[in-house]
């Protein structure tokens, strides 16, 4: 499973309408930027009270980049 396949996998686990979802990769000289869009009535279940669930989120998919031999990985959470 992929970066990419494995954020949607989790995201859309998350929210209440997981067809709206849309992940991109973008790659920078700093290393690897993971864009998440999600519709604006789930971001409060995806970045969770506190920001707890949006850490989790980042956490999971670093530890999944750095076992994939990924160095420098950052995530954007945002709504449209």
């Amino acid at each position: 499973m992929s970066l990419i396949e494995y954020t949607e996998y989790l995201v859309k686990n998350l929210v209440s309408d997981p067809d709206m979802i849309k992940v991109k990769d973008f790659d920078t000289e700093e290393g690897l930027i993971i864009e998440v869009l999600v519709n604006e009535s789930d971001m409060p279940s995806v970045i969770g009270k506190g920001g707890k669930v949006a850490n989790s989120i980042k956490t999971l998919i670093q530890t999944k980049a750095f076992l994939s031999g990924i160095k420098n990985v950052k995530i954007n959470i945002d709504s449209f």
